[in-house]
């Protein structure tokens, strides 16, 4: 069998370096040029569920509070301040005098306007898992309102301060949906001032930023978000001279960047982990394979996820027992049913499932294609045919979504909530990523998000966790470390949160 961690871009790489030249930064136009291989196709905070789409919202967009990167204490944004009622009540006190990016000043208008029509269902969000908890906003003067919560929800200013950006209920109103996504207009740091859809953002310092934010006003004035095909051309470029930051950059090119003169290479572990979604419903199909608990035990034992996280991944990468990561409230490692890398018990199980011989099936992927490849070989190695379709981001979200993918190689980042609450509601409570469809499991999630106190909340989680781990439906694979590679000239610090913070950014 080939080593399937061998595997890899060596012969990609070695034309990238042999093409590089230093990189030259553009300190002196004043524009940070920021290349990624995760294209946003919609801009609109809450029409995408990418990464690189809530990076653009936190530059762009504010929300009414805000989490300190280092300490991950609430603080005041757009609300100067805010006081929780009751288990289900919570009031914010508007900050006067904030402007949106056309001028317009911000009231609580635009605050409940925004809140309910997230909480709306007929509003089809990305990821209705993290705002079906808002029952409705309800004005009480011009800069107080009163949120009514559906249930008690915990983790609701971490919500409130990562993924509930505030719209302009005027102009969000006058140009529609669409319009908005094509001209998109904020609150924050930075405004947008051009978006081609999966091809370019543009940003610039919006000089009229309410001054004391915690977010601070942008040293560098403009900044520009570029989608390019994969990981390979995200390197050249940097490597070219013709960006200035990446990310998620393969481990392997690591310590070759930062032989570089004028660029430099950093780790920082995230909250995010990799995946692998099995289709034990059948979305796929009635007769397939992966729907038999034994077949799904037997995906466990064949892949050596350790050696990946230390090979592949590198910097100190970690292997939940868990599906969620874990050091976020509610998740209980020791409440997991483990399964350890054993081959021959993989054979075994799958004997015994009916398929000794093996079955075909499809990985869908968009993590890096040598990742995708060692998960190839780990199943073709005990007798499962692997034919990889690996997709673009965006591409393979949808095929998710319609229920196309038998075994799926993905990654959530829970955005960067540190509560169990941002993770497994989205893989099973029977949402577009459900590919279990367990009504038991369904239930003891919702149940640990439906209260405010915690033993209540970590007895369903864990009761969660171990049918969810007994019945093999999804496998946490590894904790991601996230490299960065930029510009010498750049100061930047990365966070757990995996939230790059440009407006925090300067020039050396």
């Amino acid at each position: 069998m080939r080593n399937p961690i061998s595997l890899g871009g060596a012969v990609v790489a070695a034309s990238i370096w042999l093409a590089a030249t230093p990189a030259a930064g553009q300190k002196a136009a004043d524009h940070l040029r920021v290349v990624t291989g995760n294209a946003v196709t919609n801009v609109d905070p809450y029409y995408n569920s990418q990464r690189t789409g809530l990076v653009i919202h936190h530059q762009a967009w504010d929300g009414l509070v805000y989490r300190d990167p280092d300490t991950f204490e609430i603080k005041p944004l757009l609300a100067s301040e805010w006081k929780v009622v009751n288990d289900k009540v919570i009031e914010f006190r508007l900050r006067p005098g904030v402007k949106f990016h056309d001028g317009s000043a911000m009231s609580a208008e635009d605050v409940i306007y925004t809140l309910n029509l997230i909480a709306n269902p007929e509003s089809k969000v990305a990821t209705p898992s993290i705002y079906n908890w808002i029952e409705k906003a309800e004005k009480v003067d011009d800069l107080l309102l009163r949120v009514q919560l559906k249930r008690p929800t915990p983790a609701a200013l971490d919500y409130f301060a990562l993924v509930i950006p505030i719209y302009p209920k005027g102009y969000r109103e006058k140009v529609g949906a669409d319009g908005y996504a094509k001209a998109p207009i904020g609150a924050g740091p930075y405004r947008i001032t051009k978006v081609e859809a999966g091809a370019l953002v543009e940003l610039e310092r919006f000089e009229d930023y309410w001054s004391g934010s915690p977010k601070g006003k942008p040293a560098i004035k403009r900044l520009s978000i570029r989608f390019v095909p994969d990981p390979a051309t995200e390197l050249t470029e940097l490597l070219a001279g013709r960006a200035d930051w990446i990310w998620n950059m393969s481990a392997d090119q690591f310590d070759n960047v930062n032989k570089m003169p004028n660029l430099r290479a950093v780790r920082q572990e995230s909250m995010r982990i990799g995946y692998l979604s099995i289709d034990a419903a059948g979305r796929t199909g009635a007769h397939n394979p992966l729907t038999n608990l034994k077949v799904r035990q037997a995906i466990f034992h064949a892949l050596d996820r350790q050696t990946m996280a230390d090979k592949l991944i590198t910097g100190g990468s970690r292997v939940p027992n868990a599906p969620c990561y874990p050091r976020q409230f509610g998740c209980d490692e020791a409440a997991a049913v483990t399964y350890k890398y054993d081959p021959g018990k993989a054979k075994q199980l799958l004997a015994e499932a009916g398929f000794p011989n093996g079955f075909e099936t499809e990985l869908v992927s968009y993590n890096p294609p040598q990742w995708t490849a060692a998960v190839q070989n780990y199943l073709e190695a005990v007798g499962i045919k692997i034919k990889v379709s690996q997709l673009q981001v965006a591409a393979a979200i949808q095929r998710a979504w319609k229920g196309e993918n038998p075994l799926y190689f993905g990654s959530w980042g829970s955005y960067s909530i540190n509560d169990v609450s941002a993770n497994m509601p989205n893989f099973f409570t029977g949402g577009n990523d459900d590919y279990a469809r367990d009504s038991q499991l369904q239930q003891l999630v919702e149940r640990g998000g439906s209260t405010n106190e915690p033993g209540e909340r970590k007895q369903a989680y864990a009761a969660a966790i171990k049918i969810a781990t007994e019945q093999a439906y999804w496998v946490p694979m590894f904790t991601f470390v996230t490299i960065y590679a930029y510009s010498k000239q750049l100061n930047f610090t990365p966070y757990p949160d995996e939230l790059p913070r440009y407006y925090l950014a300067s020039w050396k």
